[in-house]
């Protein structure tokens, strides 16, 4: 299915629990969706099985959308296509494409291979722009032919909090291409990110993507930060 049709699929389909998966911290459960005598597989994070946390507010499955919509408004193609539903089994929520990973790859097993070299650099520049907070090693996923990016509900946060594993392209150059696509979005062509997130933490990405922009090269830990520039556990 092409991206279309996977987005008609998840908003419209009809939602059937198959299980849990397995070390989820928010109760994230594998769903069959059907519509029309066609089938496909998501994750479904519902807001009512989210575990509290003291920073972010509840309804990370917004954020979970809005960073495939920033995704799709940078042209990345790095997040599986992911819709929120206000009729789940258990509640609002949202239903990201299931992919089949290989189960044992991630970024640190995947970051020597020249092929994804400018993968994981479109993700470091995603990342920046989201001000993702929890970039671990095992929310990149390999499906045996290409690189996903999951897990991305620590988004957008209106303080900085970058937290990453991938910091092998710091102070190094972004390239020309993805910085104009990135500028696009930092003036102002967010196309449904905006739906997602508050004024202020909208404003926020742009602002962020302005930054990237402006310096032309990928952010350096903040070496005075009371926080470490990593998430914990790295995978």
């Amino acid at each position: 299915m092409n991206r279309d049709e996977q987005q008609t699929l998840l908003l419209k389909g009809t939602i059937e629990v198959e299980g849990r998966v397995v070390a989820s911290s928010n109760q994230a459960l594998l769903v069959t969706v059907s519509l029309d005598g066609v089938e496909g597989r998501a994750c479904y994070k519902a807001e009512a099985g989210e575990r509290p946390l003291w920073d972010f507010p509840d309804g990370l499955w917004r954020r979970e959308v809005a960073a495939y919509e920033l995704d799709v408004a940078l042209e990345s193609n790095l997040v599986p296509t992911t819709v929120g539903r206000e009729d789940g089994p258990f509640g609002i929520g949202s239903l990201q494409w299931w992919v089949d990973d290989n189960e044992e790859d991630h970024y640190f097993t995947l970051r020597d291979h020249p092929e994804f070299h400018e993968w994981f650099a479109e993700l470091a520049a995603f990342d920046v722009v989201a001000n993702n907070a929890d970039r671990k090693a095992g929310h990149v996923i390999f499906d045996g032919d290409r690189c996903w990016a999951i897990d991305n509900g620590l988004c957008f946060h209106e303080q900085d909090k970058l937290r990453t594993v991938i910091w092998e392209y710091a102070g190094l150059d972004v390239s020309a291409h993805l910085l104009e696509r990135v500028d696009r979005f930092a003036k102002g062509d967010t196309g449904h990110v905006g739906d997602w997130l508050n004024p202020i933490e909208l404003a926020l990405a742009q602002m962020r993507a302005h930054g990237l922009v402006e310096n032309a090269t990928y952010p350096i830990p903040d070496g005075d930060s009371d926080w470490p520039p990593y998430p914990w556990p790295l995978i």
